[in-house]
C-alpha cells in the first residue's frame, strides 16, 4: 500500500497491547510502521480516558499530532479510552481527526483507516462489553527481553471513583488456550520475563469457567521455555487468596512481587470507595503476605482527597501506610470522573487540600523508601540487565517492575546485553535507586 503509519501510544500498560496488536493488524494488512512521527502518512494516537490529567494529556497529543496534517500526514487517527468515552466530543470539538476508533474495536484498525482514506469521517464504537478479540498478530514496541500478556478486559468492582466499567466494560477473561499461545510465541519471540496484565487479575477465569483460574494459569506460564520470570501486576486485596499466595510462594518463576491497589487505609474512606475490605483486612493480608512469601515486594497505590475525607481519616491513613510499610507506593490526588457515583457525592475536596495531602503521603513513603534501600545494603539479588549509562549497567530485580519502579545500578566485569541475569551485590543507595556490584557469573 506505500502508506507508513505511526503511533502514539498513551495512558497504561492494558493499552499498550492493544496498540501493539493493532500496529501487527497494520503491518500484516501492508501499511508500513515508522517510529517517526514526522515522516507518517497517517498518525494514530492511543489515548487514555482514565482521569482529567490523563484526559488532557491525550487532548494535547491529539492536537499536536494535528499539526503534521499541514505537512505529510494524510489521516488523523483516535482510538483507545478517550475515544471511546468522548467520541461525539472529539467529533464536534476537534475537526481536525479523521477516524475515531473506541476501546472494543481496535482490531478493525485497518478497516477504519481505509474507510477513513475513502473520504468518509468513519466512528467505530462499539458495545463496551463487547467479546474480546483474540489470536491477534503483534509487534512488540517494549524492550526484546520483557513483555505485557493481558489476560482480560473490563472490571466488575465497580468502584465509586473509577470510570474503568464504563469505557472498557464488564470483566471478559481471555480463554486460557489464547493466552498460553500468546505466552509461548513471546517466548519464541526471546522474552524471558511476563508481566501479566489486567484490571484486577485475581478475577481472571471467573466468567468463563466459573471460577477463579489466576493460580492455574501461571502455574501454565511458568511451565514455558524460554521465560525466567513471571510477574503479576494489578491484583485487587479483596479477591487474593490462599491458593494465589502459595502458587506465588512455590513457583520459582514468579517474582515474589504484587501490585496490591489497596487505595485508602481508613475503613470509612474504603467503604465509600465501594471497596469490600477494611483497614483491619488490609493489614492481615499484608501480614499474611509476608509471613507466607519470603522477601515479597509489595507496591500499591493511593489516592488522596477522595470525597468526605476527614482530617482524622487522612491521619489514619498515613498511620495505616506507616504501619504496613509498603516497599513502593504510587499516590494520586483524587479525580472527580463525570459519571462515577464519587463525583455525585457531597463534600468534595478543594484541589490544593488533595494535592498537599499527596504531598504528605509522597514524602512518607520517600522516608519509608530510603529505610527500605538501606536494608539492602549488603544483600546480593538478581538483576535483570537493561542498559548502560555513565559506566555502569542498570536493570532490576524481582522486587522491581518495568517503568514505574527504580533501578539498580551496578559495575560488572564482562560485556553484559539487554536481557542478561547477573547476579549484584547492593553497597549503596539512594531514596529509589540501588547501586552495586556483580559478584559472579550467571550463565
Amino acid at each position: 500500500m506505500g502508506l507508513n503509519i505511526g503511533f502514539v501510544s498513551l495512558g497504561c500498560n492494558k493499552n499498550l497491547c492493544d496498540t501493539e496488536n493493532m500496529l501487527g493488524l497494520l503491518a500484516e494488512d501492508g501499511f508500513g510502521i515508522t517510529a517517526d512521527v514526522e515522516n507518517a502518512d497517517i498518525i494514530v494516537v492511543n489515548t487514555c480516558g482514565f482521569i482529567e490529567s490523563a484526559q488532557q494529556e491525550s487532548i494535547d497529543a491529539i492536537l499536536e499530532m494535528a499539526q503534521y496534517k499541514d505537512k505529510k500526514c494524510k489521516l488523523l487517527v483516535v482510538c483507545g479510552c478517550l475515544a471511546q468515552r468522548f467520541h461525539k466530543e472529539i467529533k464536534d470539538e476537534l475537526p481536525e481527526v479523521d477516524v475515531i476508533v473506541g476501546t472494543t474495536a481496535f482490531d478493525e484498525i485497518a478497516l477504519a483507516i481505509k474507510e477513513g482514506l475513502d473520504g468518509k469521517k468513519p466512528q467505530f464504537i462499539y458495545d463496551i462489553d463487547k467479546d474480546v478479540a483474540e489470536n491477534l498478530p503483534r509487534i512488540r514496541t517494549t524492550p526484546n527481553y520483557v513483555a505485557y500478556l493481558k489476560i482480560a478486559e473490563g472490571c466488575d468492582n465497580c468502584c465509586t471513583y473509577c470510570a474503568i466499567p464504563y469505557i472498557r466494560g464488564k470483566y471478559r477473561s481471555r480463554s486460557e488456550e489464547a493466552v498460553l499461545a500468546e505466552a509461548q510465541a513471546l517466548a519464541q519471540d526471546g522474552v524471558r520475563e511476563l508481566i501479566v496484565v489486567a484490571q484486577d487479575t485475581t478475577r481472571y477465569g471467573i466468567d468463563l469457567y466459573g471460577e477463579k483460574r489466576i493460580s492455574p494459569l501461571l502455574r501454565k506460564l511458568c511451565r514455558i521455555d524460554g521465560i525466567e520470570w513471571v510477574r503479576v501486576h494489578y491484583s485487587y486485596p479483596e479477591e487474593i487468596d490462599d491458593e494465589l499466595i502459595k502458587t506465588i510462594r512455590d513457583e520459582k518463576k514468579i517474582v515474589k512481587y504484587l501490585d496490591i491497589p489497596v487505595q485508602h487505609g481508613s475503613s470509612t474512606v474504603l467503604k465509600r470507595m465501594g471497596r469490600r475490605t477494611s483497614r483491619e483486612k488490609l493489614e492481615e493480608l499484608i501480614e499474611k503476605l509476608r509471613a507466607e512469601i519470603p522477601n515479597v515486594t509489595l507496591r500499591t497505590s493511593i489516592i488522596t482527597g477522595f470525597p468526605g475525607e476527614t482530617e482524622e481519616e487522612f491521619s489514619e491513613l498515613c498511620d495505616f501506610l506507616q504501619t504496613v510499610r509498603f516497599d513502593r507506593v504510587g499516590v494520586f490526588a483524587y479525580s472527580k470522573e463525570d459519571g462515577t457515583p464519587a463525583a455525585k457525592m457531597k463534600n468534595q475536596i478543594p484541589d490544593e487540600i488533595k494535592e498537599a495531602r499527596r504531598d504528605v503521603v509522597m514524602q512518607l513513603s520517600q522516608k519509608i523508601s530510603l529505610e527500605r534501600n538501606e536494608s539492602m545494603i549488603g544483600k546480593t539479588v538478581t538483576v535483570i540487565t537493561e542498559g548502560f549509562e555513565d559506566n555502569l549497567y542498570y536493570g532490576r530485580s524481582g522486587g522491581e517492575s518495568i517503568e514505574i519502579d527504580p533501578k539498580i545500578y551496578f559495575g560488572a566485569h564482562r560485556e553484559l546485553n539487554a536481557g542478561d541475569f547477573a547476579e549484584v551485590m547492593i553497597k549503596s543507595c539512594d531514596v529509589y535507586d540501588l547501586c552495586g556490584e556483580e559478584t559472579e557469573r550467571m550463565d
